[in-house]
């Protein structure tokens, strides 16, 4: 058995933000050794709301070619990475809508026993960056997943702060824009993430 490990990097993103945390993380997971797969959720806001917001808009046509995951990415995959920003306190219902097909996988079991881990963004400081996190892992513990957080396993999460996945505040008028400690704690989790993957992997094949 290979021991390359397969990644879905699975998403939600209105202005952008989350795009650039999924691309920062399909890097460093390449870089890594992972196959990586980038999936961006199906939009389900109404046209006029998105055309409402010009930076929603602009990334809503930019990302347009971005294929939108389904069940079978997660059944190939070793390792996901989910990511939604925070919506109250919780995942976007875009990512929640796609959670809610997975039932089939579910009940065939194709959804355990594989990594999974979380990232968030929300523009502001304390508007849920935590909530979203384990609100999203408690679907992790249904699918019988072993949930990967980065914890404080590199000096780049006590810059960033949290434990449970990589989180950001967005501000100003450019909501996309991600500085040095997002991108580092992105890249950490992702490094992380694949490691844990591949020993599960190379102690499975053994």
């Amino acid at each position: 058995m290979s021991n390359v490990v397969k990644l879905a990097l699975i998403y939600y993103s209105s202005t952008g933000t989350g795009t650039e945390i999924a691309t920062t993380m399909a890097d460093a997971a390449e870089a890594a050794g992972a196959q990586v797969r980038i999936r961006k959720v199906a939009e389900l806001a109404p046209q006029a709301a998105i055309e409402a917001n010009p930076v929603w808009a602009a990334h809503h046509a930019a990302t347009a070619d971005v294929p939108a995951p389904t069940p079978d990415d997660l059944v190939w995959a070793d390792a996901v990475i989910f990511g939604s920003p925070t919506r109250f306190g919780n995942i976007a219902a875009q990512l929640k809508q796609f959670f809610d097909t997975l039932s089939a996988v579910w009940q065939a079991g194709a959804l355990a026993d594989k990594v999974y881990s979380g990232f968030t963004s929300t523009a502001t400081r304390h508007g849920g960056h935590e909530s979203t996190l384990l609100a999203m892992y408690n679907s992790i513990h249904h699918f019988g997943g072993i949930i990967v957080p980065p914890g404080y396993t590199d000096a780049v999460k006590f810059v960033d702060g949290n434990p449970y996945g990589t989180s950001h505040h967005a501000t100003g008028p450019d909501f996309s824009a991600i500085g040095d400690d997002t991108r580092n704690a992105a890249r950490h989790q992702a490094e992380r993430v694949v490691r844990i993957a591949r020993a599960l992997k190379s102690g499975n094949a053994a």
